[in-house]
């Protein structure tokens, strides 16, 4: 009994208590307002999940500033539907989709492969597709759901794009990888011998590992590459609580009740993509060295749950076991 409690109960309600904290604090904090941004006249961008919520509004304010987009994503049909939208809006912009199912390593690599013979320039990846709370399952690879799409398959497809990255970073204008994690990795956990939640299963607790996930991955890519000294920065963020399709795996009473007020308390996509945007521009708004943790549009302390020091590079070096990279 103790054992349910510990791994099922107790995680989904740490997680709606900490969704209740984070509300609070954007009810008592006004959403933040874009500064102006750079022209990314002739540099090429992929933000995964670009169809629809925070990823399709990073995808038009991209493409607004003049970006090659390009839309990473599973349904082809709402990819092509966002390209029409943006295009009606702005006759000039430069987006277009490729089918990518982080789910699939396959796909991942094809989409990877795809992008490199056409010799591009790579400047921004936005990771921002995920899943959340979605029911106990396994990618097409064998990993569970939440660690394979959210953490996983992002990993795997920076680690393939990362030359093309270098290459197009340059003195002043460095290439950037932007993870959209979540407020969730504050209570997350991460068990290297069960990463794929193979000895209790909680939703809750698999999609707060996998945020965790992302911002460690997020921070040992960062320090890797200043040791190289490569002209890359790596950061993670924090949109808030945003009014997308993300919660519709909540329980039926939980999810009427956040379809009830996620208009008065939730931020718009368009408020949630200012923070990815921010993180993203900043060193060119800054001349900082970028990098770091972002939410409410600017850098913060992440408050990280007590974790051993060595763990960000054993999961980096598990991942780089479990994707066959080594």
């Amino acid at each position: 009994m103790w054992a349910a409690l510990r791994f099922r109960l107790l995680p989904a309600i740490k997680l709606y208590l900490l969704g209740f904290k984070v509300l609070l604090d954007q009810l008592l904090n006004k959403p933040l307002k874009l500064p102006v941004m750079p022209r990314q006249d002739g540099k090429v961008a992929i933000v995964t999940g670009g169809g629809r919520g925070i990823g399709y509004e990073v995808v038009r304010h991209l493409a607004r500033l003049g970006a090659h987009v390009i839309i990473g994503g599973r349904d082809e049909q709402r990819g092509l539907a966002a390209i029409k939208r943006i295009c009606e809006e702005d006759k000039e912009a430069r987006v277009e989709f490729e089918k990518l199912d982080l789910a699939s390593l396959q796909s991942i690599q094809q989409f990877a492969d795809s992008f490199k013979k056409r010799n591009l320039p790579l400047n921004i990846l936005v990771n921002n597709a995920g899943v959340m709370l979605v029911p106990e399952g396994r990618t097409e690879d064998g990993f569970e759901q939440h660690f394979g799409v959210n953490y996983l398959g992002h990993f795997l497809l920076t680690w393939l794009l990362l030359d093309a990255l270098k290459d197009s970073g340059k003195s002043g204008h460095v290439s950037c990888v932007v993870n959209v994690s979540s407020s969730a990795h504050s209570i997350g956990e991460i068990r290297l011998n069960d990463l794929n939640s193979c000895q209790h299963y909680s939703p809750h607790a698999a999609y707060c590992g996998s945020k965790l996930a992302q911002v460690l991955f997020s921070s040992h890519l960062h320090q890797e590459m200043q040791r190289e000294g490569c002209p890359v920065v790596s950061c993670a963020v924090d949109p808030g609580m945003v009014d997308t399709a993300l919660y519709k795996h909540l329980c039926t009473p939980l999810h009427l009740a956040q379809s009830l007020i996620a208009r008065i308390l939730f931020r718009t996509p368009a408020e949630g993509a200012a923070t990815v945007l921010s993180a993203t521009f900043s060193p060119a708004l800054d001349e900082d060295s970028g990098g770091g943790y972002w939410a409410n549009g600017r850098r913060e302390m992440t408050t990280l749950p007590t974790f051993d020091p060595q763990l960000p590079l054993s999961l980096w070096e598990i991942s780089l076991q479990l994707l066959g990279l080594q």
